[in-house]
């Protein structure tokens, strides 16, 4: 059958290129503007949404132009393991929001905190870390690390002399979360980061309780600043994903190498799922962040309830040092209560919104037990070092109206 519609001839280059017209000026815009336009690639296509590019590999036009890529004469994507369009996009934007000069994604959020490590240490060397870190960091720290060769020295979070006495010899690396997971206990960042730098240490802060939206490590004296972007950067849920940002230097004559050679990738349509999550990253942690307070306050009046920790609490002993670094208290809290073990197991099972996950950063209210659940291979000195007693509760507030999640865990606490 013949027809008098003429084809569409599609555009032969489709490699995508910078659509942001003046570079300088985005940067200099509010986080809710980079968190929209930063990082954005459009192909020969010209799509308004960013482009999802699923293939793993390129082709070449010539066989001399495939030799050039390999060689760095040419700067191109070769390898999806490598470098992604797609995933390019989510790292570039990160970037901007974060203010780091350059990032690097990762398949999860433990692959990217043992990258960002692993690149650094070789036998003899030695780590310093936080003593209230997520158990698999501390995995790492313990378990991982002394098979390579490597040593290292745990430290209280808010005890400043002891950061001074294990900082006072040479250090390679320095691995903390502030606020820390579960207890949310914090570092103070411009202090600890000066001692390192003293002893030659790089500072790694995974900062995945505070995000991007409410602190700025790289501001206050961190390295490196690692994610877990399977949480609150997605934050609904839906897939896994790390991140890793620091310099420039760090990122792709350090890191960059390690990662090429051992393939821990985020796959594309993962990286175009974070990559829409970032647009509504500051709207999602601002309301949760105050939701999270009025919970926290609420749950603090209540008689079932031993000890509620949250940044911003009046009865934080931290309270000065979070305002201090960050822009917020946050969303999560722990809630410590009464009556132990059957307590928290108690509450958790009669609660009608939030629910019982071991995940955070989601746009529902999910809540653990740790001492059971994320910290459970802790030994029993090691929970109680870092304040993980067996009516511990971790609560991520998500997005319902603080109203009703207050019911919900009054409810249960008086049921």
């Amino acid at each position: 059958m013949s027809s008098d519609k003429t084809p569409v001839k599609l555009p032969v280059e489709t490699r995508p290129s910078s659509v942001v017209k003046d570079a300088a000026f985005l940067a200099s815009c509010a986080p809710s503007t980079r968190l929209v336009h930063g990082g954005t690639l459009r192909s020969g296509f010209d799509e308004t949404a960013e482009a999802l590019f699923l293939n793993s590999g390129y082709v070449y036009a010539s066989a001399e132009e495939a030799e050039e890529s390999f060689d760095g004469t040419r700067e191109r994507y070769v390898y999806s393991r490598f470098r992604n369009p797609t995933v390019q996009m989510f790292e570039d934007r990160l970037a901007l929001l974060e203010g780091a000069e350059a990032c690097r994604s990762t398949a999860t959020g433990m692959a990217a905190i043992f990258a960002s490590l692993a690149c650094l240490v070789k036998a003899g060397d030695r780590v310093v870390g936080s003593r209230a870190l997520f158990g698999s960091c501390t995995y790492i720290l313990t378990d991982i690390l002394p098979h390579w060769g490597v040593t290292t020295e745990f430290v209280d979070p808010d005890d400043l002399a002891g950061w001074e006495r294990a900082l006072s010899q040479p250090t390679k690396a320095v691995l903390l979360e502030t606020p820390s997971n579960p207890g949310l206990q914090l570092i103070d960042l411009p202090a600890v980061s000066a001692l390192a730098h003293k002893a030659g240490a790089q500072v790694i802060v995974d900062n995945v309780f505070a995000t991007p939206i409410l602190q700025s490590p790289l501001q206050l004296g961190a390295d490196i600043v690692v994610y877990s972007a399977t949480k609150h950067i997605d934050g609904q849920g839906r897939c896994l994903g790390g991140a890793i940002l620091g310099s420039k230097d760090y990122i792709e004559n350090t890191l960059g190498v390690f990662l090429r050679h051992t393939g821990p990738s985020l796959s594309p349509f993962n990286a175009w799922v974070l990559l829409k999550g970032l647009e509504t990253l500051d709207l999602r942690v601002e309301k949760a962040s105050r939701t999270a307070f009025a919970l926290a306050q609420a749950l603090e009046a209540e008689a079932g309830v031993a000890r509620v920790a949250y940044p911003l609490l009046d009865s934080h002993p931290q309270k000065a040092l979070a305002q201090a670094q960050m822009k917020a208290g946050g969303t999560m809290l722990a809630v410590e209560v009464k009556g132990g073990k059957a307590g928290a197991f108690s509450l958790l099972n009669r609660l009608k919104l939030a629910h019982i996950s071991n995940n955070l950063g989601d746009s529902k209210t999910l809540a653990c037990h740790p001492y059971t659940t994320t910290h459970q291979r802790l030994t029993p000195e090691d929970k109680v070092a870092q304040g993980i007693t067996e009516g511990l509760l971790r609560v991520s507030v998500g997005l319902e109206d603080a109203n009703d999640l207050i019911a919900d865990f009054r409810q249960a606490l008086q049921g």
